[in-house]
């Protein structure tokens, strides 16, 4: 049976869909190291791990004996079937439906492996264009960009002639212009009445414009974006049509080459347009891509997460920038889940990354990458920067605004937190900035159980009473604050003194935040050191610590004493400690908030409701 059978498509969807983890550890014991598994290799006989399963990268990989693959490659090796028979057996566990083969299947299949070479042989034209006297406007735009002969041959940037010149040229390579036409090369001339096409009208596709060659995830060149150098021409940017190889929606510029440097920074960048990505490329910044002339796709974000859980939306910072982050905000927000959303950098007004990096060098980009917004406080922004609030209907409606946004959101859990960070937001902004004489006012209603005026009204407690209350409270709040810094602690020491936790439990690690800074970069730097396959023993990590910088935390540790007194060590093993003592500080700081938002409400809106959250809270008991 032909393997044109399995198009690319075909074959990266059964892919996506395999557990690869799980189908490898059918036949080898795993164990998690960081986000990757590791097992003795069943290709040779070790006594030490060396073979690495990745679900994000669906590959398997031996560092000793060198074998590695994708899940096809698992069953052909390991149960020695032919490639048809291993797409047959993952296809049919994945529940993808293979398609009925025919004649005519095999010619279409055939078809699209010509069109890659034909679209292989346009690029080379392109480049070779580009160097040639007739090239000369292109390089000097290029130039003036900041793009040496270096820079357009490591992309591949050409320059697309006038006067059919590529048509010809592929003529000269048995090309027919129905395939010109197939790949989105060419446009087709006028039908005649008998409804043949007239060759004489086919005409280049991309004329006078500088080309930028559009890769597919394996690095295929599929498709171009091209800039027209006439200052009038419009528009200024157009990317090959929708083709059998290539749909903008579904594939990013320069992702084949990004996603290796972004799994393994576990970050990506995303800016506005070719040229940024170049400049940020060139820059150290590898892993970057853009989308191909078009806002954000549904398609495009499933690619990002795939290589990291918050990629970097990089955006100008002017009106424009922030209505095209809006529209990416909004995009994923059906698609949200737990530990994957997205960020976004904005690059001060008239700038954009390229024109930043060739002002201000690589660091001031770093700069704004460094300070990037998380999703909810864009969303914030596009709904109050500028606006009016004066009136209560329209701060009414802006909670409605809120209220719809959060309806958006698909998870559940997500979409508490982002209802929570609004009302806080809206309570910041407005409510705890009401006129101190109103703050005053007493509430007055119909409860029992509190002090009864002349006419029986109750109002909340007020004078010496509160005062005592709150007092207490600001007790138990930094009490509170103590026992967390105390848990990060108990959690930091409990790391240092056995670093293998960071690898059996960095889901766990990953979720808890320290609200010590030098605590949290120990978090950051275990985690990092386990999903890059360092072996964390004791000393060795104190000796890393040390080298990095981090030596004062290292000695304020150890200087804080034993962790855990013998008889304790015995009664429990280290696992256990440390994911009841996650527990527990995730716990607290979950609290922690809610109770320094019900002092500060009572304090600015004395109400009845207020109170009673007050005293649930810090556990104030009511006087009857």
């Amino acid at each position: 049976m032909s393997l044109m059978r399995y198009g690319p498509n075909l074959l990266d969807e059964i892919l996506r869909r395999t557990d690869i983890v799980q189908l490898v550890g059918r036949k080898v014991k795993l164990t998690r190291r960081g986000q990757a598994m590791w097992g003795c290799c069943p290709f040779h006989k070790e006594k030490s791990p060396s073979f690495k399963v990745e679900n994000g990268r669906r590959t398997y990989k031996c560092f000793g004996c060198g074998k590695g693959g994708d899940a096809f490659k698992w069953l052909m090796e390991t149960e020695g079937l032919t490639f048809p028979e291993a797409v047959e057996k993952l296809a049919g566990e994945a529940g993808v439906a293979l398609p009925a083969w025919t004649p005519e299947d095999e010619a279409r299949e055939e078809k699209k492996k010509s069109l890659y070479d034909v679209i292989e042989a346009a690029c080379a034209f392109f480049e070779m264009q580009l160097r040639e006297a007739g090239g000369r406007a292109a390089r000097d735009y290029l130039k003036s960009r900041g793009l040496d002969e270096a820079a357009a041959k490591r992309f591949r940037l050409g320059y697309a002639p006038s006067n059919n010149q590529l048509i010809e040229h592929l003529k000269t390579k048995n090309t027919t212009v129905d395939d010109m036409i197939a790949a989105g090369l060419a446009r087709p001339g006028e039908l005649r009445s008998d409804s043949a096409r007239n060759d004489r009208g086919t005409r280049d596709f991309f004329f006078n414009r500088i080309t930028f060659p559009i890769t597919d995830p394996r690095g295929r060149v599929v498709a171009f974006g091209a800039r027209a150098l006439e200052p009038d021409a419009k528009p200024k940017y157009i990317n090959t049509g929708d083709t059998t190889l290539f749909s903008k929606g579904r594939q990013l510029y320069n992702f084949a080459l990004a996603r290796p440097a972004g799994l393994r920074a576990q970050t990506i960048i995303v800016a506005e347009g070719y040229m940024d990505v170049i400049a940020l490329v060139r820059a150290g910044f590898e892993a970057s891509v853009a989308p191909l002339g078009t806002a954000l796709t549904e398609d495009q974000l499933q690619l990002l997460w795939r290589v990291a859980p918050e990629p970097v939306m990089a955006f100008d910072g002017d009106d424009a920038g922030l209505r095209a982050a809006h529209r990416a905000a909004r995009l994923a927000l059906p698609a949200l889940k737990p530990g994957h959303s997205l960020r976004f950098a904005f690059v001060p007004p008239g700038e954009d990354p390229d024109s930043l990096i060739r002002a201000s060098g690589p660091a001031a980009m770093q700069k704004i990458l460094d300070a990037a917004e998380p999703l909810v406080r864009v969303l914030w922004r596009v709904e109050t920067e500028g606006k009016d609030f004066s009136t209560p209907e329209r701060r009414a409606g802006l909670e409605r605004a809120l209220s719809d946004i959060v309806s958006l959101i698909g998870d559940g859990k997500i979409a508490d937190y982002y209802r929570r960070e609004f009302d806080q937001l809206v309570f910041d902004s407005f409510k705890r900035r009401q006129p101190a004489a109103q703050a005053r006012q007493p509430y007055r209603g119909p409860d029992r159980g509190q002090r009864r005026g002349e006419r029986g009204e109750r109002f909340v407690p007020q004078g010496p009473a509160v005062s005592a209350a709150l007092k207490n409270s600001l007790l138990v709040r930094s009490g509170g604050q103590g026992a967390q810094k105390a848990k990060e602690m108990e959690l930091a020491r409990l790391l240092l003194e056995d670093p293998e936790i960071a690898s059996r439990h960095s889901e766990t690690l990953a979720a808890i935040h320290f609200s010590d800074p030098l605590l949290d970069r120990l978090r950051q730097e275990l985690l990092n050191l386990a999903a890059s396959g360092f072996r964390l023993e004791k000393g060795g990590l104190d000796n890393h610590l040390v080298r990095i910088g981090m030596a004062e935390l290292v000695e304020r540790l150890k200087a804080h004493g034993a962790w855990a007194p013998a008889d304790q060590e015995s009664a429990e093993d280290e696992d256990a400690r440390f994911l009841r003592a996650a527990a527990q500080l995730r716990e607290m700081a979950e609290l922690t908030p809610e109770r320094n938002r019900a002092v500060e409400r009572f304090k600015s809106e004395p109400s009845e409701e207020s109170w009673h959250e007050a005293q649930r809270l810090l556990g104030i008991r009511s006087e009857e």
